[in-house]
């Protein structure tokens, strides 16, 4: 039996998608003769929390948790929590001492403001393995003070390390927006290219991050994101009677593209039986540039908005969508962003509208799977014409999907291909 540290500060009751991926893993891992234990935070501070994800963690895992000073707390008194960049936002109208504290936290909270979680965990950790050894360490980041929790433990105890990346480091969509100095940002590509050359192997959630990883580390592998499933068989879910078009998670300003609106409100407006059935459904934290948007093309009737809702209720939601829309943020990464939703999206079984670079990693996948179309950020009349013909399959009462091979993005399938890494880099003991 092999035994593994895993490294994470999201962990149940964290809600949200950082959460979901090393939780499935640690569910199937031991399918794979491979122990799991668990390092995360004691007290953390979550900005979504679900506390039903604890149900999926397997009986009987290790899970050591160390306390955290984070400066959350304060920036919260000066009213800045969650309009900063972890949580998905940049103010848009920040206040002269937000502005300071936002600078603050860009410039001397490096690689980022878990960065005190760093030196009590790896003395918290070295104490434990002395004890209780392990055969190969995982940290998961973001945070990336993860991997330097890792890159120390690695160093100072031999044991060899995986880092995962479930998003990309230096070049994650809002680090252009960061008001980062010359010497901040040398700081960061160092580090990153520092941890990225020390782990003995490195994970990625796609191909474009891959290529970029794999010029410091040829042993860097793509393990996707994916959709996992109840044991318990679950009855059909009823098809929403609109023409529901429905985006789950996070729709921040990068993602509020106005090739939506324009093409919406235009349809709205030339086609009267198109606004009387048509629902747009957004299911998450919202941007109030977004709400702005609604109000200005007069879209309020055809637009619900809902915060968010636990995990199991999402795939509801999903199941019981006509069509599904993914938003990808406009960035110059935006070819490298492959939304964890898309994986879910593809079990739900539903035709999927993706806005998003046409050659970029979303529209691989989609293409691959033959699940959806994907429509770059200025094509209004190929949104249009889509909308067009799955509204046409909706009054005809055809409107299905058509996906194919998805079975290679269940949780179990990605939990084996993690499996065999793992295996390459160790030789099990006797635990």
């Amino acid at each position: 039996m092999i035994k593994v540290l895993i490294i994470t500060y999201y962990w149940p009751p964290a809600g949200g998608s950082g959460v979901q991926r090393w939780l499935k893993f640690v569910k199937y891992l031991r399918d794979f003769d491979i122990e799991p234990v668990v390092f995360t935070v004691d007290n953390p501070s979550y900005a979504i929390q679900d506390v039903a994800l604890k149900n999926e963690i397997p009986k009987g895992v290790e899970v050591l948790k160390q306390p955290i000073w984070e400066p959350n707390d304060l920036f919260s008194f000066f009213g800045s929590k969650n309009k900063g960049v972890s949580a998905g936002f940049l103010n848009p109208n920040p206040s002269v001492i937000g502005k300071i504290l936002h600078y603050i936290r860009a410039n001397y909270f490096i690689p980022d403001a878990r960065m005190f979680w760093i030196k009590p965990s790896v003395k918290r950790l070295e104490n434990y393995l002395r004890l209780n050894p392990v055969d190969l360490i995982i940290s998961t980041g973001p945070p990336h003070s993860v991997h330097l929790i890792a890159k120390a433990l690695k160093a100072n105890c031999k044991i060899p390390w995986i880092a995962d990346f479930r998003d990309p480091w230096t070049d994650i969509d809002y680090f252009h927006q960061l008001p980062l100095t010359t010497k901040a940002k040398k700081r960061h590509f160092q580090l990153e290219k520092e941890v990225v050359q020390t782990a003995d192997a490195v994970l990625v959630v796609g191909k474009t991050m891959c290529e970029t990883y794999r010029k410091l580390n040829k042993n860097t592998h793509v393990i996707y994101n994916g959709f996992d499933t109840k044991e318990e068989q679950v009855a059909e879910l009823p098809l929403d009677a609109a023409f529901s078009l429905t985006h789950i998670g996070l729709m921040n300003n990068d993602r509020n593209h106005r090739v939506l609106w324009q093409a919406i409100s235009e349809l709205c407006q030339e086609n009267k039986g198109f606004k009387d059935d048509f629902k747009l459904q957004l299911i998450g934290k919202t941007a109030p540039e977004v709400l702005l948007s609604v109000q200005s093309f007069g879209l309020e009737e055809q637009v619900t908005i809902t915060n968010y809702v636990p995990h199991d209720k999402v795939l509801d939601f999903q199941k019981k969508s006509q069509v599904l829309l993914l938003s990808v943020n406009n960035v110059p990464s935006a070819k490298g962003i492959l939304t964890g939703k898309i994986f879910e999206y593809l079990h739900a079984n539903r035709p999927i509208i993706a806005i998003a670079p046409s050659q970029g990693d979303l529209a691989a996948i989609l293409k691959q799977c033959n699940a959806g179309v994907c429509i770059d950020f200025t094509d209004k009349k190929k949104l249009k014409e889509t909308l067009l013909s799955y509204y046409k399959d909706y009054k005809e009462g055809c409107l299905v999907s058509n996906a194919q091979d998805i079975d290679q993005f269940h949780r179990k399938s990605l939990t084996k291909t993690l499996s065999g890494i793992i295996c390459t880099l160790v030789q099990p003991t006797n635990n």
